[in-house]
């Protein structure tokens, strides 16, 4: 299904070019050796977002210097503009305000160099990290709900939306759940304000090339890439020398354009200051070669890099013709970690049917005395017997509490870090939600089907297509199973028609 915008300027200049981002905010703004008085007294010193109140002629200078250079997008000064980290600085509720001047200062900044000099300047409103891990096994650092986060997320994109920005950017993202969790956020802003921008998702990976909780890129990918966002990419955490085997992965396979944000290098501890080493030249060297050798869409530097690294990077790629994509229908489920294809070699796909309340006497015993250890044990054999991924049915009729017990379930095999995907195996949609809001990776739905009429199927359709989850179909119709192979075929094309015509899988 196609989307629709009120906005689409980025993506008509993307399909014309490579567009080149600024560079980082955090280190010119240190360079100014602003005082408490800039931040607006002692209680917001070192909240570098509070200045486009403070101070918002701090910001004004590190903008203008990346756009003298000619980059063609500014990000907002909002990287850690949402309730939850405001809240350390007693901003919580001024999170709609902060986000409205930080766009507004920009945006009046992006019109004003794109007047003088005709080059379309765009703005992209900037969103980190909630410094929540809802994958996490941390009491802590996971005390948060899927739909508390998304509403963070909402909060801060409304901002952004109503000071103009062109395109919403959530960066340096390590849980990929709060990925997902930010992406139904920025929908439910779109819902709210009635305008439709395009959503750029980036992650961050190690030098592993992992993400924090284990995520590699194909399974971010996996996740991701149904999702209602336009770009995919990387940014901070490492240099470009880093990013290589990822990106090349990403632009390889990516139907999406791909975007690359390094920082200057991995940083080194000097006198107790980050410090990062890579210098200009090599910098836009490394940017250069993954834009004509792995098509990458979108450049631009993150922490260490300065006007001096944009300048050079704008002079190799300014106005470079957009890189093709490949068009490939690669059909994969993922866990939080690993990505597996659908299309298994040697056939077949095999599911794990042993976390079956329904068919596992042993299992629904477990469940009911909810002893999560021995649980996640009869999923680690099940792997190690060779499944593909991991069937979950606790309906049980001793207790009414299903939503809960899946909920505990998938949770205790996320947090071991099983590797193989779900299946989520459930009549009822609220247990499936539940499910489909708790598992970061990409699910298989376990199943649907026409028997009682399509509306229940089209609610399955909806929270799949809400939450990229694959769908298993059953031909089954309101004339009830179909037995031969050609009312098979034709309640099959039935189902899948409204599945992939109507709801956009």
């Amino acid at each position: 299904m196609t989307r629709s915008y009120t906005n689409r300027r980025y993506l008509d200049a993307l399909a014309e070019r490579v567009l080149i981002f600024d560079g980082a905010m955090g280190t010119s703004l240190q360079k100014q050796n602003l005082t408490a008085a800039h931040f607006g007294g002692e209680q917001y010193n070192g909240c570098n977002d509070y200045l486009v109140i403070s101070y918002p002629q701090a910001v004004e200078q590190v903008h203008r210097s990346f756009l003298e250079v000619g980059v063609d997008v500014l990000e907002t000064d909002t990287f850690r503009s949402n309730r939850l980290t405001l809240a350390e600085y007693g901003l919580a509720e001024r999170v709609i305000e902060i986000n409205m001047a930080a766009a507004q200062l920009a945006r009046r900044l992006a019109d004003e160099y794109a007047e003088q000099t005709g080059q379309p300047r765009f703005v992209a409103g900037s969103i980190g990290p909630s410094g929540k891990l809802p994958s996490a096994d941390d009491p802590e650092l996971s005390n948060i709900s899927f739909d508390e986060l998304a509403d963070v997320f909402r909060e801060q994109a409304v901002g952004l939306i109503r000071g103009g920005v062109d395109v919403l950017l959530i960066e340096t993202s390590q849980d990929i759940l709060e990925v997902k969790a930010a992406i139904h956020g920025l929908v439910r802003a779109f819902e709210e304000t009635g305008t439709w921008l395009p959503i750029q998702a980036q992650v961050t990976l190690d030098t592993s090339g992992r993400m924090l909780l284990g995520t590699d890129i194909e399974a971010a990918l996996a996740i991701l890439e149904g999702l209602p966002i336009d770009v995919i990419g990387l940014n901070c955490s490492t240099g470009p020398e880093h990013m290589r085997e990822p990106i090349r992965i990403l632009g390889e396979n990516s139907r999406l354009p791909v975007s690359c944000i390094p920082n200057a290098g991995l940083p080194l501890n000097v006198d107790g200051q980050a410090v990062y080493p890579l210098e200009p030249e090599p910098f836009a060297e490394a940017l250069y070669e993954f834009v004509t050798k792995h098509h990458i869409s979108v450049v631009g530097g993150c922490c260490g890099t300065t006007p001096a690294h944009l300048k050079v990077l704008v002079e190799k790629l300014r106005g470079h013709p957009r890189p093709p994509r490949p068009i490939l229908n690669l059909p994969r489920l993922a866990s939080g970690v690993r990505a597996y294809d659908m299309h298994q070699d040697p056939p077949p796909f095999l599911i794990g049917e042993r976390l079956n309340a329904q068919g596992s006497r042993a299992f629904k015993r477990l469940l009911l005395a909810e002893d999560w250890d021995a649980i996640l044990t009869i999923a680690q054999d099940q792997i190690a017997n060779g499944a593909h991924g991991l069937d979950i049915s606790v309906a049980v009729t001793e207790r009414a509490d299903e939503p809960y017990l899946m909920r505990q379930v998938v949770r205790k095999l996320v947090t071991a870090g099983i590797e193989l995907p779900l299946v989520i195996d459930t009549t009822e949609l609220d247990v499936l939600e539940v499910a489909l809001k708790t598992a970061p990776g990409r699910c298989l739905i376990n199943s649907t089907h026409f028997e009682g009429g399509r509306a229940k199927a089209d609610k399955v359709f909806r929270l799949a297509k809400e939450h990229n989850a694959a769908v298993i179909i059953l031909t089954i119709d309101e004339q009830g199973m179909a037995k031969t192979r050609e009312r098979k075929l034709e309640v099959a094309r039935r189902i899948y028609d409204v599945a992939v015509n109507e709801h956009g899988l």
